[in-house]
């Protein structure tokens, strides 16, 4: 690291997926908590090692004997450094995970979304993943989901700009699709109407008030307060309007889960670590993720990174999606089959359909998309 600091700084960044001054950073935040002491025997690892260790192994997803060969440092003694580090990163940086508490903070979000996706009233895009383990030891099929594999769930609430408004990581990927969502503070918080949202108001030049929405995929029942895609069975122009625009601001949360998996690439194996520890390093991807996503921050989404669009609203994939493959370590839910729902929640899903179509509401180029 020396080395590269002095000669290298581009290649410090790719090894540590994070400018020397981030590095800098959360190592004075997290170094009184990692510090060990040194005894007659011999001198302790020093924090600095320990932390760029931890993240080199964030960011590749190497073994620990591979890890062992390039810091020098016993297999096993890693084993231990890393749980420890990767629990003081989320210790420190989970405020970072800023979940809006007033009706206020929603419309803040809101308008960005609004802004950027030109979806009005919308708080949030909702997805989760299974993160693939290797099979835990005597655990049977309690982390077996239905690809077949063994994983925990991340499920997270994403914002217009790419950073996790609320996450929830550690279910065991045995639980039902509808289990993981119903089991979790947030669908809580929208059911007993308990988050704080702003009243329902029309959208512009619309006179129904409608709530402010979730936006999410199949996997997710729809409610007053979710909106997801219309059945592919449904041809009218309204409802194929609605999931284009559906669609392009729930890719906030996709294009959110692939940056966190090609920038941490532990995501993208099966973690060779029991459940607990695993949840552990989910917990301090996503933590890093937002600490580094804080501003405009090149060495960790170059330009090319993010997907963008044309004029014609064509998409130009983000070079995330190269190397993000969603199928193999992780998993999206389950679709959901039919599902009961509230008739006043397809009077909603309608309310924007119809409101999309209308001249304030339409962008130039759905159509040819839709």
């Amino acid at each position: 690291m020396a080395e590269l600091m002095i000669e290298d700084p581009q290649q410090l960044r790719e090894f540590l997926r994070m400018r020397h001054g981030d590095f800098q950073v959360i190592l004075d935040m997290i170094e009184a908590e990692i510090t060990r002491k040194d005894t007659v025997m011999r001198k302790a690892i020093p924090a600095k090692e320990r932390l760029a260790l931890t993240l080199r192994f964030l960011a590749t997803g190497d073994s620990y004997e591979s890890l062992a060969y390039l810091f020098r440092i016993p297999a096993n003694t890693i084993s231990g450094i890393g749980p420890v580090v990767c629990k003081a990163i989320y210790k420190a940086l989970k405020d970072g995970i800023k979940f809006p508490r007033s009706a206020v903070e929603w419309e803040v979000v809101a308008e960005a979304y609004k802004k950027l996706w030109h979806f009005p009233h919308c708080i949030g895009a909702l997805d989760g993943k299974h993160v693939v383990l290797k099979a835990p030891a005597k655990s049977g099929s309690y982390f077996f989901n239905y690809k077949g594999t063994h994983s925990i769930v991340l499920l997270a609430l994403v914002d217009a700009k790419y950073r996790f408004m609320f996450v929830d990581i550690g279910c065991n990927g045995r639980v039902s699709d509808g289990g993981v969502f119903s089991a979790t503070q947030l669908f809580t918080g929208l059911k007993e109407k308990a988050l704080s949202l702003p009243d329902p108001s029309p959208l512009p030049g619309r006179t129904k008030p409608v709530p402010y929405v979730v936006v999410a995929d199949d996997a997710f029942a729809l409610q007053e307060n979710i909106m997801k895609p219309y059945p592919f069975r449904t041809r009218d122009i309204v409802s194929r309007v609605f999931n284009y625009r559906l669609s392009r601001a729930r890719r906030m949360v996709e294009s959110t889960f692939g940056i966190l998996a090609t920038r941490f690439r532990v995501l993208l194996k099966p973690i060779n670590l029991n459940p607990d520890k695993a949840q552990l390093v989910v917990q301090a991807v996503v933590a890093l993720h937002n600490f580094l996503m804080k501003e405009p921050n090149e060495a960790y989404t170059p330009p090319a990174t993010t997907d963008l669009e044309d004029r014609d609203g064509n998409m130009m994939p983000g070079s995330w999606r190269a190397d993000f493959n969603p199928q193999g370590t992780l998993l999206g839910l389950r679709h959901q089959g039919s599902n009961h729902h509230a008739t006043s929640a397809r009077e909603i899903q309608r309310e924007f359909g119809e409101y999309f179509m209308t001249p304030i509401g339409e962008v130039s180029w759905q159509y040819q998309h839709a």
